[in-house]
Formats: structure tokens, C-alpha cells, sequence
């Protein structure tokens, strides 16, 4: 089939070798005689008019839809209409036969005029501005969500980030929530994997971490301890615009967030629990170093090339080191649980009633009871949820033996694994010898061995006892020792007791009677002659009887 342009062509060079005229031309090229003149006029080919189509139904109905779209300028992104709801309401509203298809293929081109023309009108024109950032200054830090595989259920964590924006080197870290103790952590983290602080601006979103509240244009009300934080690290903060307007602002950060999470956590990491998460940073530590090599857009050189040249310009660290941790005073109620961040943790069952203080950081809570330290737990993040230890309620377990079957601390010593079939075994072998009570508290005897012997070693200790035939705790106790020793390891979890010296002087004899100060000592030399008679009453060999 020939084209337009070929056409005239072919029109042009007829006219100007055989000189046909109009009426002739347009015969031999089956065309109207308007098409000949048009193709004897300029060489480029005229545009070809788009014939205005009538729309009897969309017609009288598009204002309405124009109406409905502007609306939606000011409306909320979550009440916007969809073309689904325009078309309701055009059916409700306006009585309209029309096919919801065309409503969508209306609303699918018009939307984007709308917002245009609502951005011309504001002078607004969209668009990227090149920019450029000085070495060791600037940098931008963001939140992404990671999922994690813990203990075989796919978990929601946080990936934090902090990009420098001179050379494009990140840090990134992995926790379990994102709550002020993470967003602490992981600049803490960052600054000491860089060696120094940003000396300029550092970019965030409006977290609740950092903001209380958000006031007119950038003005924020920030929580009090960010404040401290920033004063003790010398942080200068800049707060991007609430919702679309402000993602721009920090676009390095937020696509860097996603090209990672595509690279190293894919596929996705699994651990046994939330605790492995130390184990998935030190592995990112590692990634932050390999991506060193790594360009940027078409830079010549390296991330880790540009970084070297910023590194001597950044802010040092500060000298004394900043608390990050959340600390609580709670009370320790009947259960031997305290309550932090709504989540119940355990404490041992001899502080119900007392206040303890609750260290709470990104991943870890520690309980102390003065300065000594009680407990010790994984962070909990789902409201409600708990993490109760079974050794710190063996002694009301002792008094109350039938309360350890349904015991919830129980059921979560054996997801972790700690309560094994061996214990099982046990107390099967107990309660069938004597009895449900009695055989309960021989078990307890056994788990409170883990005390001051190591669980490996209580362990084996249970299982020859078994072989053996006895329920004792004693012999448990004495094949857990043989075992330790077998191993050539310590069979205590603690450091052994030093045996404690004694504050007075050690006098040996020869000394005290050469020491003038002391009286002369008058008793008569030490002699055996006494028991010389008993070498005459001595059998000889061979006539014992």
C-alpha cells in the first residue's frame, strides 16, 4: 500500500515528465482532483483532519464527569471517585443510559487534563530539577518495609536507611518495628559505620519518631528526647512536605530503599527467631561494603570512590554516648509480668509487687531490680503479645505443681525450643512413677538445674538417667557433672565462687619465736617417743593371725 508522502510523489514527478493535467492525474492515480492539487502545491503533505465525532451519550454527560473529577482535587486519596462510582452516580443522579465502559475510558483520559490544568492554573509546572550536593554534607534517611520468613510465618519488618546524598553510600539495617528505640538505633548505627556525622541537612518524612505535630508550611513540633538526640550528635533536620508534594524532595532515599530490597532480600531471609535479625544486620553491614564497587547513574567513578573524598569532611562523632534506650519504671503484677509499650514481659516470680526498671532499645528490653539485672527478652511489637520465661516461675510452680500443664510460659519455652522432648520424657517417666504432683515437682527440681549448669549438659544428664530407670534430680545432677567433665567444660552457667581470703595475718611458728614483740613461748618441742611402744607390738611378717 503507498503511503501519503509516496503519493504525491509519484504525483509530482508524473506532472513534471509527461505534463498530464489535473483530470489525467487523478485518473492514472485513482485520487480526487483536490488530492492532485494538493500534492502539486508544497512537497510535505498537508495534516490530515481529525473529523469531530458527534457523542450523543457522553455529550450532555461530561460536565458532570469534569465536575466530579475536580472534585476530587480537594477530596481525601482514599474518597476519591473511581469510574466505577461515577458511573453510579450518573445512573442515580442524571438517569443516564450509558455503558459503564465508556464512562471509564472518559475517565481514564480525562483525570490527567484535569490535574494538569488545575497545575497550569496554579503556575506549577511539573517536572525534576538537576541538583547538585556538596561533599560530606547533606543526606536523607527513610523507613521501607522487608518481609522476614521468622520461624516459618512470613513477619513485616523495617529496613532503615540513610543515604549520603554527595556520593550515594547507604547504610541499611533491618528491626522489627519502627518505632523511636529503631530510628534511634539505626542513625546510631549508620554514624559509626560512616565514621562521622552529616555536617549539613538531613531529610526525613514526617515520622512520629521525630514529630509530634505537623504545623503551616515546614514548622514541626519535634518529640522532646529527638531533640536531645540531635543535640548530642549535632543534627540539622529538614522535613519534607506532607504526602506526594514532599516525596521528591528525598527521592534518592526513597528509590534506594526499593533497588536494595530487591537485591538483598530476595529470596527472603529466614531465621528461627526475631533475635536472628542481629544476624541479617551484620550480613547488611557486609552488602553496605560490597556496594562500595557499585556506580551511580553514568558517574565514572565508584560509590566507595566519592565517599572516600567526603569521609575526611563529615562531623565527628560525639564523645560521650547517647542513651537511645526507652527506660520504664513498671510494676510487676500478680503474674510476674511488667507492661511495656503495651506488651507483657516476665520477670522472676520474687519481684511480683515490686517496681523494676525496664530498659527498652530496637530489639531487646532488659529488666534491673536495682543493678542487678532479672530478665532479659526480645523485643515484642504486637500490642498485647508476650514473652514470659518458664524458669521465672518454677518456684510458685513448686508450690503449685498442677499449674504447669496449661502454663503459657510452658508453651513458649517449647516454641523456643528450650523445653524439649527429653523434658517431656521426664516428666512422663516422673508422673507414671509418682504420681501427677510428685512427678511434676521432680521436674521442676530438674529445671531448676539449668540455673547453674548449662543446658546441653542437664540435657544428657536426663537422658542416662532415663536409660537407667530413675527419676532422680540428684542423679540428673551428677550425670550432667560426668558429662561436663567428659567434655572438658565447665558444668556451671556462672563463674565459679572465689574462695574468699582471709583479712588477719598468717603466723608460722618459726616466725612468731623470732618475732621479739611476742612472749617467749615455754612449752617443750614437739616429740613421738610416746609412740615408739607400739613398734614392739607390731606383727612380724608372716605370723599374723
Amino acid at each position: 500500500m503507498v503511503s501519503r508522502v509516496e503519493l504525491f510523489a509519484l504525483i509530482r514527478r508524473d506532472a513534471r515528465v509527461e505534463g498530464l493535467s489535473v483530470r489525467a492525474l487523478a485518473e492514472r492515480h485513482g485520487v480526487h482532483r483536490r488530492t492532485v492539487r494538493q500534492a502539486l502545491g508544497p512537497a510535505v503533505p498537508p495534516l490530515r483532519k481529525t473529523p469531530a465525532r458527534s457523542s450523543p451519550v457522553t455529550g450532555p454527560l461530561r460536565e458532570a464527569m469534569d465536575g466530579m473529577l475536580r472534585a476530587d482535587l480537594d477530596a481525601p486519596r482514599k474518597q476519591r471517585h473511581t469510574a466505577h462510582r461515577i458511573w453510579e452516580r450518573l445512573v442515580d443522579e442524571h438517569d443516564a443510559t450509558i455503558a459503564y465502559r465508556t464512562v471509564s475510558k472518559y475517565v481514564a483520559r480525562r483525570r490527567p487534563e484535569i490535574v494538569l490544568e488545575a497545575r497550569n492554573r496554579a503556575s506549577v509546572m511539573d517536572g525534576f530539577v538537576p541538583q547538585t550536593h556538596l561533599p560530606g554534607q547533606d543526606a536523607e534517611v527513610d523507613f521501607a518495609e522487608v518481609w522476614v520468613n521468622v520461624g516459618g510465618v512470613d513477619t513485616k519488618c523495617f529496613l532503615f536507611t540513610l543515604r549520603m546524598s554527595f556520593s550515594g553510600k547507604a547504610i541499611h539495617r533491618v528491626y522489627s518495628s519502627q518505632g523511636q528505640e529503631a530510628f534511634f538505633a539505626g542513625h546510631v548505627a549508620a554514624f559509626t559505620e560512616l565514621g562521622g556525622v552529616p555536617a549539613g541537612e538531613i531529610r526525613y518524612d514526617n515520622l512520629s519518631s521525630a514529630v509530634r505535630r505537623v504545623c503551616f508550611g515546614r514548622s514541626r513540633l519535634e518529640t522532646d528526647k529527638w531533640v536531645l538526640f540531635k543535640s548530642a550528635y549535632g543534627l540539622t533536620s529538614f522535613y519534607c512536605m506532607p504526602g506526594k508534594e514532599g516525596a521528591h524532595e528525598k527521592g534518592g532515599v526513597e528509590g534506594e530503599g526499593g533497588r536494595f530490597r530487591r537485591r538483598w532480600f530476595v529470596p527472603v531471609p529466614k531465621i528461627p527467631d526475631i533475635s536472628g535479625l542481629a544476624g541479617i544486620n551484620d550480613r547488611l553491614a557486609a552488602a553496605d561494603r560490597a556496594e562500595d564497587a557499585r556506580h551511580i547513574d553514568q558517574r565514572t567513578a565508584t560509590i566507595g570512590q566519592n565517599f572516600a573524598l567526603e569521609a575526611p569532611l563529615l562531623a565527628p562523632l560525639p564523645v560521650d554516648e547517647f542513651d537511645i534506650a526507652l527506660t520504664t519504671t513498671p510494676r510487676v503484677d500478680r503474674y510476674a509480668r511488667i507492661t511495656v509499650r503495651q506488651a507483657l514481659y516476665s520477670v522472676p516470680a520474687r519481684l511480683i509487687g515490686q517496681t523494676v526498671r525496664a530498659k527498652l532499645d530496637a530489639e531487646e528490653l532488659v529488666v534491673l531490680h536495682g543493678s542487678e539485672e532479672v530478665a532479659r527478652h526480645p523485643r515484642v511489637t504486637t500490642k498485647g503479645g508476650q514473652h514470659l520465661v518458664l524458669d521465672h516461675y518454677l518456684e510458685v510452680l513448686a508450690g503449685k505443681p498442677g499449674a504447669l500443664r496449661g502454663a503459657t510460659a510452658l508453651v513458649h519455652a517449647r516454641q523456643k525450643g528450650w523445653f524439649t522432648a527429653t523434658h517431656d520424657a521426664f516428666w512422663a517417666a516422673a508422673r507414671a512413677k509418682h504420681g501427677d504432683q510428685a512427678g511434676t515437682r521432680l521436674l521442676i527440681e530438674v529445671l531448676l538445674l539449668h540455673r547453674r549448669m548449662r543446658h546441653a549438659h542437664v540435657i544428657a544428664g536426663i537422658r542416662v538417667t532415663l536409660e537407667a530407670g530413675s527419676v532422680s534430680p540428684d542423679v540428673v545432677a551428677i550425670e550432667a557433672r560426668k558429662h561436663a567433665a567428659a567434655a572438658g567444660e565447665p558444668s556451671a552457667t556462672e563463674e565459679p565462687l572465689q574462695p574468699r581470703r582471709s583479712r588477719s595475718k598468717v603466723v608460722s611458728l618459726p616466725e612468731r619465736r623470732r618475732d621479739p614483740d611476742l612472749p617467749a613461748d615455754s612449752r617443750p618441742a614437739p616429740s613421738v617417743a610416746a609412740y615408739d611402744q607400739l613398734l614392739h607390738n607390731t606383727p612380724k611378717k608372716g605370723n599374723a593371725s
